[in-house]
Order: C-alpha cells, then structure tokens, then sequence
C-alpha cells in the first residue's frame, strides 16, 4: 500500500471526476537498493500534473512522459528502470537498484467502476487488494480470504506466476494507549514510526497534554466511551497503562468484544492475575481472556519506561506481522 491510506486512488477518482484525464502509476517489483517500496503510486493527468511517487524523483519524469502516452491511446505500459548510484545517493540510498511501474489510465486499463469500487472500500476502513494480470490486464478487487499473508504483512507484490500482481490497501493502524503516563510518552513517538495513528486516552486532562504527547490525538474521556467513538478494528492495538483497574478495566473489557489485534496491559504477574480474576467474574471466558498480553510486552529484562515501550512495540508488531494465536 502507500504510505498514507487515503492518497493516489482517491486523488485519481477526483481528477477523473472533475474531468481530467487520469493514469495511475504503481510500483509493481523492485531489485536491489529501491527508492520506494513495492505498492507506492503516483497519480498523473494529460498535462503532465503530478502527485505521490515511485522513486523519490529519479525516474518520475519518465513515468510522467510514459503515463501521457498511455493517457493518449487508453493502453497500460508496465515499465522497467535502473536506478543508478548517483541517483540512488541523492535520494537517500547507498546504491542503486531496479524498479518496475505500471502505468494504467482511468477509464481504459483501470476501469473506473473498480476504482469507485476501491476508493468505497477504503473509506469504510476494509481492507481490500487490487489485482491485475501485468501481460492481460482484467482488474479485480479481492479481499484478506484470498490472500491472506500479504494482508498481513503489508505486503504488495507479483504473484509466483511472474504476471499477476496485488496491491494491498490496508485500513490505516491505530494504536489505543490507556494512561498517559511516562511510558506512553515514549510509546507514542515508536508507534508513529511504525506507521500507527497513536491515540492517547486518560480521564484525567492534566495527563493528556500536548505538550506531554506532540502529534497524538488526545481523548479524555472514560475509556470505554472513548474506544467506543474510535470503532477499534482488526489494525488496532490497545495498551492499558495506568495501572489503576477504574480506568484501566473499562478498557480491557470494551477491547476484548472488538476485534483488535493485540491488547496489552501493564502489571506484574501478580496484578494480572487479579485482573483476570476481575474479568472472569464480569462474565469473560478463558478463551476471551488469553487474548489479553500481561504482563505486557516481550521479555527483553528491560525496566527503564524507555525499553518497557520498546518490549511492547516489539510484541505489538509480532501480534501484528506473525500472529500469536491469542488476538
């Protein structure tokens, strides 16, 4: 996918719209050291108007050339380019690699119901895969049944048949983070690393600070209305770290009839066996209960907040890439 959920396919769908003659361009296989990712766009108009990227700017002005070609007579190209050293340095990398860009126009090689139908699912937060065969075209929409361990890595990419290619559109990561302590600053700025929406959820406002949380969104409410409002999804992770069973109970609870991935709670061995005893008596099962990572994080035998956060951002992310069996 690209790097922000709502860009190139909506951006393609409002040109189009407001008359503009549209191509898509996405990368489909990289070699070697690539500027961008596999699954990175950049959407292009007839006049050679452009927005997002395929290389960090060493080969965009030739894709641009390309994509008005392919404007002009509504067929697909799929291009190849070496990316050379110099190239590559200006852009941030060691050295250099190889990239492969399909360019598709709206209308034609990329119909439009299946751009509308793209663009749909992603405003509704679905995760959803586009497909095309790079020799035939025929685009499709398909879902996480049909290609399950790319959604869960995602992971754009060619099929082993060397000709279809899927685009994976994950709904955006977001990671809940219940008690704004010390732990949860250093937290917050990881988890927006990895690419997670952090927010930062604590009854009591003067814990929940800008100042104390640069870039959060802040919810300062009683956690179960606020992760009421947030809809937790299957790309959330909740983590309970106030240490205080009225704000954080409200929370587990409202976390473990989601479908969240990863739920993570602060505490000794000894407080989360109370815990556990708590919820058993409000009425969870055992299975309910193992999805529940307590104490939270991995074992790494850090006790600094600093590396508390850095076991619960590696465990969040093995939840998320591996799965455990738990959440």
């Amino acid at each position: 996918m690209t790097d922000t959920f709502a860009q190139p396919p909506e951006l393609a769908l409002q040109w189009h719209r407001a008359g503009r003659k549209v191509a898509m361009a996405t990368v489909v296989q990289t070699w070697g050291s690539a500027p961008r990712p596999v699954g990175s766009q950049l959407v292009i108009d007839a006049d050679g108007a452009m927005e997002g990227s395929v290389s960090g700017g060493c080969v965009e002005g030739a894709v641009i050339t390309e994509a008005i070609d392919a404007i002009a007579d509504g067929k697909p190209r799929l291009l190849h380019f070496g990316v050379s050293d110099d190239d590559a340095f200006a852009v941030g990398l060691a050295c250099g690699g190889e990239i492969g860009v399909l360019v598709e126009p709206v209308g034609t090689a990329l119909p439009l119901e299946i751009l509308e139908a793209l663009v749909a699912q992603r405003a509704q937060s679905t995760p959803v895969a586009y497909v095309t065969d790079l020799q035939t075209g025929g685009a499709r929409l398909e879902g996480p049944e049909d290609h399950a361990a790319r959604f869960r890595l995602d992971r754009s990419g060619i099929e082993p048949d060397g000709r279809t290619f899927v685009c994976i559109h994950n709904p955006p990561l977001r990671l809940a983070i219940v008690g704004a302590v010390h732990i949860a600053q250093h937290l917050a700025p990881m988890a927006q690393a990895c690419g997670y929406a952090p927010y930062i959820i604590d009854p009591r406002p003067a814990f929940a600070t800008a100042d104390r949380f640069p870039g959060a969104v802040l919810m300062d409410d009683w956690p179960d209305t606020a992760l009421a409002q947030m809809k937790p999804d299957a790309r959330t992770a909740v983590v309970t770290l106030a240490h205080d069973p009225k704000i954080d109970d409200p929370a587990i609870s409202s976390a473990l009839q989601s479908d969240v991935f990863y739920l993570g709670c602060l505490g000794s061995k000894r407080t989360h066996a109370k815990r556990l005893e708590r919820l058993a008596a409000a009425g969870f099962d055992e299975t309910a209960l193992s999805r529940i990572h307590g104490p939270v994080g991995l074992d790494i035998g850090g006790r600094h907040p600093a590396e508390i956060a850095v076991s619960i951002m590696a465990e969040m992310t093995k939840s998320l890439r591996q799965g455990d069996g738990r959440s």
